[in-house]
C-alpha cells in the first residue's frame, strides 16, 4: 500500500495525497448487498442538530458487510476487492460454492480467486476465520467478536488488528491498538490477519472542497466566537482562555477527564488499562 501523490496543478493539489486503490478491482457494488442511505445531516428526530459539523457530503449507497461471517464449513472465493465509503478499510466480495453471495472485510495482501472458510479448526491462513482458542499465542487476528455469535466488533478499521497474547480459562486474552489488554471468550471468533488500506490516515486531505465531500462542515475556533457562543469567546486581539482546564461550549470539562464509569462490568475483562 502506498500513498498516491497529486502534481501541483492548482493550490488545492499541491498538498493533497489520496490512497492508492491498485488493490480495488471492481467500481460498482452488488446491487442486491446493497441500500439507499438517508442524510439525516447530524439531526435527532426532532431536526435538531445532535453532532456539529457534519451534514452534506456525497451520495452514497451502504454495503451490507457480513461482520458475523457465520456460513460455517464452506469454502468461498474472493470475487472482487472494492471500497467502501462508509469505512476505511476495503471490503471484499466473496462467493460460496452454493452460489450466496458476500461482503466482508478485505485483510491486508489477499488476492481475487484465493479461497477462504469459516471453521472451527480452519487453516491458519489469512482470511480464514476460526474460534479464538484455536489460534496460536502471537497471531494477528480482526474482525473479533466480544460476544459469540453476535459478529466481530473489535480490529474492523484500516490496517488494524489485535495480537493474541494467551489461552487461559476459557478465555483469551488480546492485546488491542490502544495497547490495552483484555479478556473475550474462547469460543468467539475471529479472522485471521491485518486489514488493507493501512495508510489511509496519511492521506492529506489538500482543500475544504473534499472535505465538504467528505460530509465534514467547517469547524470554527472557539477563541475566535463571541463570549455568548463559547466559553472563550471574545476580548481584544488573541486573549487567553481564561480557564485553567479545556471546556466545551456547554461548560463540560473536557480533555484529561476519565469518561469511563468506575463500576462498569466489563472492568473485570481488562487484564491492562491503556497507556496514556
Amino acid at each position: 500500500m502506498a500513498i498516491k501523490i497529486y502534481n501541483s496543478t492548482s493550490p488545492g493539489r499541491r498538498e493533497m495525497t489520496g490512497a492508492d486503490f491498485s488493490m480495488i478491482t471492481k467500481s460498482e457494488p452488488e446491487k442486491k448487498l446493497t441500500k439507499g442511505l438517508t442524510k439525516a445531516s447530524a439531526r435527532n428526530h426532532h431536526g435538531r442538530i445532535t453532532t456539529r459539523h457534519r451534514g452534506g457530503g456525497h451520495k452514497k449507497l451502504y454495503r451490507f458487510i457480513d461482520f458475523k461471517h457465520d456460513k460455517y464449513n464452506v469454502s468461498a472465493r474472493v470475487a472482487s476487492i472494492e471500497y467502501d465509503p462508509n469505512r476505511t478499510a476495503f471490503i471484499a466480495l466473496i462467493v460460496y460454492k452454493d452460489g450466496e453471495k458476500r461482503y466482508i472485510l478485505a485483510p491486508k495482501d489477499i488476492a481475487i480467486g484465493d479461497e477462504i472458510i469459516a471453521a472451527d479448526n480452519a487453516p491458519l491462513k489469512t482470511g480464514n476465520r476460526l474460534a479464538l482458542k484455536n489460534i496460536p499465542v502471537g497471531t494477528f487476528v480482526h474482525n473479533v467478536e466480544i460476544f459469540p455469535g453476535k459478529g466481530g466488533q473489535l480490529a474492523r478499521s484500516a490496517g488494524t488488528s489485535v495480537q493474541i497474547m494467551a489461552q487461559e480459562g476459557g478465555y483469551t486474552s488480546i492485546l488491542l491498538s490502544s495497547s490495552e489488554i483484555r479478556k473475550v471468550p474462547d469460543s468467539g471468533y475471529a479472522s485471521i490477519g491485518s486489514l488493507s488500506n493501512a495508510e489511509w490516515n496519511a492521506v492529506s486531505i489538500g482543500k475544504a472542497g473534499r472535505s465538504r465531500w467528505l460530509g465534514i462542515r467547517p469547524t470554527v475556533r472557539a477563541s475566535a466566537m463571541n463570549p455568548r457562543d463559547h466559553k472563550y469567546g471574545g476580548g481584544e486581539g488573541r486573549a487567553v482562555r481564561g480557564t485553567r482546564r479545556p471546556k466545551t461550549k456547554w461548560g463540560q470539562i473536557t480533555g484529561g477527564r476519565k469518561t469511563r464509569k468506575k463500576k462498569k462490568l466489563s472492568n473485570m475483562f481488562i487484564v491492562r488499562r491503556r497507556k496514556k
